[in-house]
């Protein structure tokens, strides 16, 4: 696959991964046992601020692969 491609791709899965992850973020924010709490406040929105960066890092990785030399 080109890196064009792969590029492409990626980009797309990164989009998705930020707008799912900011979604279940808001969703978790709302819970009552999340809101009666100011320390689990501030330990949950770091977690949730920094917390994409683990599953978008194999994601980038793969998409600044080189192509493979053709034959």
């Amino acid at each position: 696959m080109k890196i064009r491609t792969r590029k492409f791709i990626g980009t797309i899965g990164l989009l998705i991964l930020v707008v799912v992850w900011s979604l279940l973020g808001m969703t978790i924010a709302q819970t009552p046992w999340l809101a009666s709490s100011k320390l689990a406040q501030g330990i949950f929105y770091v977690v949730a601020g920094l917390g994409w960066v683990l599953p978008a890092m194999p994601l980038i990785s793969w998409m600044s692969r080189p192509d493979a030399p053709s034959a």
